[in-house]
C-alpha cells in the first residue's frame, strides 16, 4: 500500500507546496464545521482530528501498513469545572514508528 494522501486525511481539495498546507474549511463542513471567517483555533483543530480519523483508523491500518497514525474514539465522560458540568469527549491519537531495535530471523 500507500502512505494517506492529503486527500484521503484531509479531505478533496487538500494540497500542500513546499511552504504551504491547503486545507479548505469546506472541506471540514463533512464532520460538522459551519466555515466561517472567525471560526475557532479550537474548532478547526477538533475538525481536523475528526476528518482525520475518519480515514486514519486501526481498521485501515489493518489494510495499510503504511498508516503510522491513528485516530480513535474514546470512552466519553463527565467532568466539573468551575461548578459547571461539561460532557468530555475523548479520541486517542496514536503514532507509531518502526522499533529499529526489532530483530528477527530475516535479518540475519
Amino acid at each position: 500500500m500507500a502512505e494517506p494522501t492529503l486527500v484521503q486525511v484531509f479531505g478533496t481539495n487538500a494540497s500542500q507546496t513546499a511552504t504551504e498546507l491547503i486545507i479548505k474549511k469546506s472541506d471540514l463542513a463533512a464532520i460538522g464545521l459551519v466555515p466561517t471567517a472567525n471560526n475557532t483555533a479550537e474548532s478547526l483543530l477538533v475538525a481536523l482530528i475528526l476528518t482525520a480519523g475518519t480515514y486514519l483508523t486501526s481498521t485501515n491500518q489493518e489494510t495499510n501498513v503504511d498508516i503510522q497514525v491513528t485516530v480513535e474514539k474514546g470512552l466519553d465522560s463527565f467532568t466539573t469545572r468551575n461548578n459547571q458540568n461539561y460532557r468530555q469527549y475523548s479520541y486517542t491519537v496514536d503514532m507509531q514508528k518502526l522499533d529499529p531495535s526489532t530483530v528477527s530471523a530475516a535479518d540475519f
